[in-house]
């Protein structure tokens, strides 16, 4: 089989090797109001709250404005607005609206056509910059393998702290602000492309998701469940025309149970944030059962956060970076 394993409504791929199993801590109180799986191993790690190496020279074109009183970066293609674009809603991992390489993977999408909106998700309150310390040196004594054993459950414990201030509830109504602003200031854009396109990697790739459902928010964060809405919560018209999203991160079955819009999912094989068996394979099936038009393709020997703008020494990644890259624009240009 090729190194990236496309399974595209296919049940013959259901059969996956079984991730190896991470080691459990503690119990603690989930950061999601009656969701304890985000605590029962990596919530996010470094590649969705660190950046990699910028590649030498290259500098952002767009611009920091607001859109709803929410800090946007907002990338134009050159022509624009002279020639028709296309509105593209792109949310980032921890690292946030002011990274240089989100801003840099903003403007790649931007000269492909698309007028980007990439909001401030976080308000101001992007995640904790961490080090992975979690692997000990063979030769480290057994007072260094217990401080860093102490510093692994100290980082986990400061992402975690910072997901507890960013859970849909605080999320959704951001992002909800923005989208009504530009459908305003970018109608135009908007219009030319019969709606709104979306891009979500890591932290985003799950709200990429909620905006391409057809449950109210209040489903969404907890206040109601889905049961509430087989009951006669009315159901919303998805936000998104389509989207496209790269290994999520803190992204559950049901978040693909609910999607309605068309969707890309770009995986990594055995990743611990998104795994294969409990999430993406049950998700799968129930977008084949709901008839929702998607395509999943699982990226082996590449780390989580791969499909995020940085350089890498690898040759495999940075093949496989720029292979995520052109499929989901392929995707939203498709649709």
């Amino acid at each position: 089989m090729a190194d990236n394993d496309i399974a595209t409504r296919a049940p013959e791929s259901d059969a996956q090797e079984k991730p190896q199993e991470q080691p459990q801590e503690a119990a603690a109180e989930s950061v999601f109001p009656g969701d304890t799986r985000a605590q029962e191993g990596p919530s996010m790690g470094e590649h969705c709250t660190t950046d990699r190496p910028t590649p030498s020279g290259e500098k952002p074109t767009g611009d920091l404005t607001k859109l709803g009183g929410v800090e946007c970066y907002i990338a134009k293609p050159a022509d624009y607005p002279h020639s028709p674009s296309k509105l593209l809603l792109m949310l980032t991992g921890g690292t946030g609206v002011k990274s240089t390489n989100n801003q840099l993977q903003a403007d790649k999408y931007a000269s492909e056509g698309y007028l980007v909106v990439m909001p401030d998700q976080f308000d101001n309150d992007p995640a904790p910059n961490t080090v992975d310390m979690t692997e000990t040196p063979k030769e480290a004594s057994w007072l260094e393998s217990f401080k860093l054993g102490a510093a692994s459950v100290s980082k986990k414990f400061v992402i975690d702290m910072w997901l507890a201030r960013h859970t849909p509830e605080k999320v959704l109504p951001l992002l909800h602000k923005v989208v009504e602003s530009a459908k305003e200031e970018y109608a135009d854009a908007i219009a030319n492309g019969g709606g709104i396109y979306g891009i979500g990697y890591c932290f985003g790739a799950k709200y990429i998701l909620m905006l391409a459902s057809e449950l109210p928010d209040t489903v969404a964060w907890g206040q109601e469940t889905q049961k509430d809405v087989e009951q006669g919560t009315v159901k919303k018209e998805p936000v998104l025309r389509a989207g496209a999203v790269a290994h999520p991160t803190m992204t559950y079955k049901e978040d693909l149970e609910a999607v309605k819009s068309p969707v890309y999912i770009a995986a990594v094989k055995d990743d611990p944030m998104f795994s294969e068996e409990d999430e993406l394979t049950p998700g799968r099936r129930a977008m084949e059962t709901n008839k929702v038009e998607h395509e999943i393709q699982i990226f082996e020997g590449v780390p989580h956060g791969f499909a995020v703008y940085g350089d890498y020494e690898d040759a495999k990644i940075k093949q496989s970076q720029a292979q995520a890259f052109g499929q989901m624009l392929g995707w939203i240009q498709s649709h």
